[in-house]
């Protein structure tokens, strides 16, 4: 296996919740000796220097200032969630069994959840003498299940079945004996009193390259922490540029990202603010000049529906990168962010591939459309091609995870130059 999808699949094996997969980066930009900002603190930034901030446990964002008097910002964001189940406080219900009370986070497709073995992940804030202290926890054990009904006792299973959250989805712990004993195990793994938590479920399967060629890798997370690692080992690895390349992780873009972490909130504004104040530049100037790529997964055309994607832009697994259109904004991409990005492409050597949405089967949408109003810059929507798009273990391709490595370092290693009618690409 390539040494790039092995270090990309520990990476999916270790980022079971937002807030590990938000660790992950941080442990690799401290190794890389960037230096972590309080965003309570006065920020002291030089150039050649190598930054990073964090907010809310689940988001972090990276930057370098160059050498020179920058121009703007080259900017990436994607984010750190997945859809998933968040465990209720008071979470037990006891009875013949032990279960578990859940509530659903963001749009899964619920269907493929039941018989699997799965665990918790999250954040919890264990108690000390004077207030609390954040840790990440991750049983590491097949821990739970949800057990689906046999189809002597429901027969529409294949016909249509409605999942009822309340009702199907809660997973099972144990026998009755194992009531009361989850806090305990929780709090153990935490080492003291938690006060409050902010725990999910996970399947235990690991990350999986597979197809006669190993053509495609399959993992939980695909949708967006591929997007997250390929813009990350971009900017990791990317020369320097006259612009200030910024990468962002934000958090919570399956709930509707207006939280205060995620991309509805002021944590890029801030962040790019503070940047310019703190090498006396005007922010507004420097963000005339600034460009952001909106990495989130795109669709696939699906082998056995093909009939659900626009036949003229129904992007292929394997084939490159993505680049997502829609009229009314849903995705943010016009004709210059576009060509910009064709531009970087080329400069990469990496194939493209166009997206839109079959006009009657409307689709999501992404952080760059609610970004756009906090940082308002020419935004690209782009994506990698995946299949089961919300599923709890998701299907997309190998060498387009590499591609958007490739593509992001030559996007992090340019220099961007607009004006009202042009745009030049050094």
């Amino acid at each position: 296996m390539d040494t790039r999808i092995q270090a990309f699949c520990d990476y999916l094996n270790y980022s079971h919740s937002a807030y590990h997969a938000q660790a992950g980066l941080v442990e690799l930009l401290k190794q890389q000796g960037y230096v972590q900002l309080d965003e309570g603190a006065r920020w002291e930034i030089v150039p050649g220097g190598k930054y990073y901030v964090c907010r809310g446990n689940a988001t972090v964002i990276g930057f370098r200032v160059p050498g020179c008097t920058p121009k703007g910002f080259l900017i990436s964001a994607a984010h750190t969630d997945r859809p998933s189940f968040k465990l209720k406080e008071n979470g037990e219900k006891t009875g013949p069994y032990t279960t578990l009370l859940v509530e659903r986070y963001g749009g899964s497709l619920m269907f493929p959840w039941p018989d699997r073995p799965l665990s918790i992940a999250g954040r919890v804030l264990v108690e000390t003498e004077t207030g609390a202290k954040t840790k990440l926890i991750d049983i590491d054990r097949d821990l739970l299940l949800i057990p689906n009904v046999a189809i002597h006792m429901n027969r529409q299973a294949n016909e249509g079945y409605k999942w009822n959250p309340v009702m199907d989805m809660n997973p099972l712990l144990g026998g009755k004996n194992a009531a009361g004993k989850l806090q305990k195990m929780l709090e153990e793994a935490a080492g003291g009193k938690i006060l409050g938590h902010d725990l999910y479920l996970y399947v235990r399967e690991g990350a999986k390259v597979w197809g006669m060629e190993e053509e495609f890798l399959s993992a939980q997370g695909l949708d967006d922490l591929q997007s997250v690692w390929g813009c990350f080992q971009g900017f990791l690895n990317a020369a320097e540029s006259e612009d200030i390349p910024v990468f962002c992780a934000l958090n919570s873009e399956e709930i509707g990202s207006r939280t205060q972490n995620g991309a509805d909130s002021t944590v890029l504004e801030d962040t790019l603010v503070r940047i310019a104040q703190g090498l006396n530049l005007d922010a507004r100037q420097l963000l005339s000049q600034s460009f952001l790529v909106s990495a989130d997964n795109a669709h696939a055309i699906h082998p056995n529906h093909p009939e659900l994607a626009d036949p003229a832009n129904a992007p292929v697994m394997g084939e490159g990168v993505v680049l997502k259109f829609n009229s009314n904004q849903r995705y943010c991409t016009d004709g210059l962010c576009a060509a910009i990005f064709r531009k970087v492409c080329q400069k990469a050597g990496v194939k493209v591939q166009t997206y839109y949405n079959r006009p009657d089967i409307p689709g999501g949408s992404t952080l760059g459309c609610v970004s756009i109003a906090h940082v308002s810059v020419p935004t690209a929507d782009i994506g990698l091609p995946q299949l089961a798009m919300h599923s709890c273990y998701e299907t997309a391709s190998v060498a387009d995870t590499l591609s958007l490595m490739d593509v992001m370092q030559a996007y992090y290693s340019s220099t961007l130059e607009l004006s009202e009618d042009s745009f030049l690409l050094k």
